[in-house]
């Protein structure tokens, strides 16, 4: 079963379930939602964009466990599994409910603790990144349409590093004085806010050079964009550079601390 995982036809028909649920997501969109239990917003949009999700991998991935977050949130959580998928149905809820569009809907295989394949789409951009091995993808598709109607379809690869120095993206809603403390460290100066997994893709098709975290995220955060990126030449890490750990039933599927950059710096 891990071999699929990387399967185009896969690949694709999963681009095609987060272009329908980024259709159940703008259906919502300029609404606003309510607070979970954890402080973090919540929507119909994520709920009815999950539901199609949910479906939509019971067809194409039976028995494959999902570590959905929506599910997670009303304490459905699977248990450990060499193989399982991480589902992100509104990755920025706050940004959804601010209306600038930087949220996205993400769905990541992972393989052996790593994401090996990821789909994320921006549905307020009309844009998807597919990622699985070492090739990275990205088109045009409006949200609910038909995966035939995309256009512009081609590779992305991450940026050589531009002269004027590297871009890095900073999270819009949740600042962090050591992401700071790190990026100064290696001599960034130029930042640019934004919300969601977007800044992955961002980096993955050569919009920017490294975004950062160091407190834990939930893994369906994370884990699409991980693997779009990592498709695109760049890298997903620790900030010691040891891999980042997938899968973590005991952690309540959390992952430590992480800087995801293009290959130009991580290789400076």
């Amino acid at each position: 079963m891990a071999h699929r995982f990387r399967d185009s036809a896969l690949i694709d028909a999963l681009g095609a379930l987060a272009v329908a649920a980024g259709g159940r997501v703008m259906a919502h969109y300029g609404t606003t939602g309510s607070i979970k239990a954890d402080g973090s917003p919540v929507t119909a949009a994520d709920n009815e964009a999950e539901e199609v999700i949910l479906a939509g991998l019971a067809r194409l991935l039976p028995g494959v466990p999902v570590l959905a977050e929506e599910q997670a949130a009303a304490g459905r959580l699977p248990a450990a599994s060499d193989l399982m998928v991480a589902v992100d149905p509104l990755d920025g809820t706050r940004e959804f409910i601010a209306g600038n569009g930087e949220f996205t809907v993400n769905i990541g295989l992972i393989a052996h603790g790593a994401p090996v394949a990821g789909i994320v789409y921006a549905p307020a951009r009309s844009r998807l990144w597919l990622g699985a091995g070492d090739r990275a993808e990205a088109m045009a598709v409006a949200p609910g349409a038909g995966f035939d109607t995309a256009t512009g379809r081609g590779p992305v690869r991450t940026r050589p590093m531009p002269a004027e120095g590297p871009l890095a993206l900073v999270s819009r809603s949740h600042p962090e004085p050591a992401v700071e403390a790190f990026l100064a460290g290696h001599g960034v100066t130029n930042r640019q806010a934004m919300g969601s997994s977007l800044k992955f893709a961002v980096i993955a098709e050569g919009g920017a050079e490294v975004t950062a975290r160091f407190a834990p995220i939930t893994e369906w955060d994370i884990a699409a964009g991980h693997a779009v990126l990592a498709a695109a030449g760049g890298s997903v890490t620790q900030p010691d550079g040891s891999p980042l750990v997938y899968g973590r039933a005991a952690h309540g599927f959390r992952t430590q601390a992480y800087v995801a950059a293009s290959a130009a710096f991580a290789g400076r």
